[in-house]
C-alpha cells in the first residue's frame, strides 16, 4: 500500500508539472458546465415571425397583436404578399409566417369562419413541431374568445389555422440531423488527426531530423495537411452518398457547391487542428485540448443540437466565433432549401475568413525547431 501511495504521489507531481493538462482537467469542465448549462436548452422561445396582412382590419391587427404579446413569438416584419415570405425563410430570418387573407374580418363578423395560413420552415423538425403547437394553441384560444364574445358556440371555430411546412413537409428529424452529422464527422476526423501532426514528430523525435532538411515552413505545413485533406474529401463523398441514398435526405441544391463548401470547411478544421498541435507537447494533450476546448463547445453552441435563437442573449454572440455554425446553415440550405451562394454568401465568406485566419495563425506559430 505504501508503494502504491508513493506512485500516486508521483502521478500528481507530474500532473502539477504540466499546467496545460491541469487546466484541461480542472478548468475546462467548469467552463463548459457554466456555458452549456445555459445554452443547452430544448425550449423554443421568441420564434421570429413575418406577417402578411392582406385584410388590414382591426380584427386582423388584433390577431397579430396576440402573436406579438406571446412570449413564444416575435413579429419581426410585415410584408405585402405571401410570395415575399420565401426570402425570409430561405435566409433563416424568420422561422414562421402568418398570412391573413383579404375578407378575414368580414367572414368572422358574419360567423362563417375564417382560415389563416401558418407557413413554417421545416428544416429544423423538432423546433418547428413545438412552434407549430404554440401557434395552433394561440389561434384556437383566440377563436374561443371570439365565440365567447359573440355569445355563440358554433360547430366550427370562427378562426382556424391552415398549416403549411416548407423544406421538410413531413417534418422528418433525419433531414435536419443527417447534414449536421456530416459537418460533425468532418470536424472530428480532420481536427483530431491534424492536431497530432506536429506533436507526433515531437514525441518520436523525428522533428529534429526535419530541422536539418531544406524544407520551408509552408512546405512542412502542406506536406502535413494535404493527406488529411484528401481523407476528408473522401469522407465527404462517402457521407453524402449515405445521406442521399440510404437515409434519403433530399439534395435539392448544387452538388458542386456542396463539395466546394466542404473544401472550405476542411480548410477551417485542418487549420484548427494544426493550431492545437502548435500549443501541445504530447498527443494526449492535443486530443484532450481538441475535445474539451473546441469540439464539445462547437457541437453545443453551433445550433447542431440546440437552436441558437433559444440561447440566452449573453451566449448568442459567442456562437459567431464558431465555424460549425456557418457550415450548418450552408449544409441545410443546400440540402433542404436548394439555395445557392446568392443567399449563403455571408456564411460562406465567414467560414472562409475563419479558415484563412486560423490557418495563418497556426502557420505563424509552427516552427521546425523543437518546443
Amino acid at each position: 500500500m505504501r508503494r502504491a501511495i508513493h506512485l500516486m504521489h508521483k502521478e500528481f507531481l507530474e500532473l502539477r508539472q504540466d499546467p496545460r493538462l491541469f487546466g484541461i482537467v480542472i478548468i475546462a469542465p467548469l467552463l463548459q458546465l457554466t456555458m452549456l448549462g445555459y445554452a443547452a436548452t430544448t425550449d423554443v422561445r421568441d420564434v421570429p415571425v413575418v406577417v402578411v396582412d392582406e385584410d388590414r382590419s382591426s380584427r386582423s391587427r388584433d390577431l397579430i397583436a396576440r402573436f406579438e404579446a406571446s412570449e413564444n413569438f416575435v413579429v419581426i416584419d410585415s410584408v405585402a404578399s405571401t410570395a415575399q415570405v420565401q426570402t425570409y425563410l430561405d435566409r433563416g430570418i424568420a422561422w414562421m409566417a402568418l398570412s391573413i387573407p383579404a375578407g378575414y374580418a368580414e367572414r368572422v363578423r358574419a360567423g362563417r369562419g375564417a382560415t389563416v395560413q401558418v407557413i413554417a420552415d421545416g428544416s429544423d423538425a423538432n423546433s418547428t413541431n413545438v412552434a407549430l403547437g404554440y401557434a395552433g394553441a394561440l389561434v384556437a384560444r383566440y377563436a374561443r374568445e371570439l365565440a365567447a364574445a359573440a355569445g355563440t358556440g358554433p360547430a366550427e371555430p370562427l378562426v382556424g389555422a391552415d398549416i403549411r411546412v416548407w423544406f421538410n413537409p413531413t417534418l422528418e428529424s433525419r433531414y435536419f440531423m443527417v447534414p449536421g452529422i456530416l459537418a460533425l464527422v468532418l470536424l472530428v476526423v480532420s481536427t483530431t488527426l491534424s492536431s497530432m501532426a506536429i506533436v507526433r514528430e515531437k514525441e518520436i523525435g523525428t522533428l529534429e531530423q526535419l530541422n536539418v532538411t531544406p524544407l520551408a515552413r509552408w512546405e512542412l505545413i502542406v506536406g502535413k495537411l494535404v493527406p488529411y485533406a484528401i481523407l476528408g474529401m473522401i469522407d465527404v463523398f462517402l457521407v453524402v452518398g449515405v445521406a442521399v441514398w440510404w437515409f434519403e435526405v433530399p439534395l435539392l441544391g448544387s452538388f458542386a457547391l456542396l463539395v466546394l463548401m466542404c473544401a472550405v470547411y476542411l480548410l477551417t478544421a485542418l487549420g484548427l487542428g494544426l493550431f492545437v498541435s502548435t500549443i501541445s507537447n504530447t498527443q494526449q494533450q492535443a486530443m484532450m485540448t481538441t475535445a474539451f476546448f473546441f469540439l464539445l463547445p462547437m457541437v453545443f453552441l453551433s445550433g447542431f443540437v440546440f437552436p441558437i435563437e433559444n440561447m440566452p442573449e449573453v451566449i448568442q454572440p459567442i456562437t459567431y466565433a464558431i465555424p460549425l455554425r456557418y457550415f450548418l446553415v450552408i449544409l441545410r440550405g443546400i440540402f433542404l432549401k436548394g439555395i445557392g451562394l446568392e443567399v449563403l454568401w455571408p456564411q460562406a465568406l465567414a467560414l472562409l475568413g475563419w479558415g484563412v485566419a486560423i490557418l495563418a495563425l497556426a502557420t505563424l506559430r509552427s516552427t521546425k525547431r523543437l518546443a
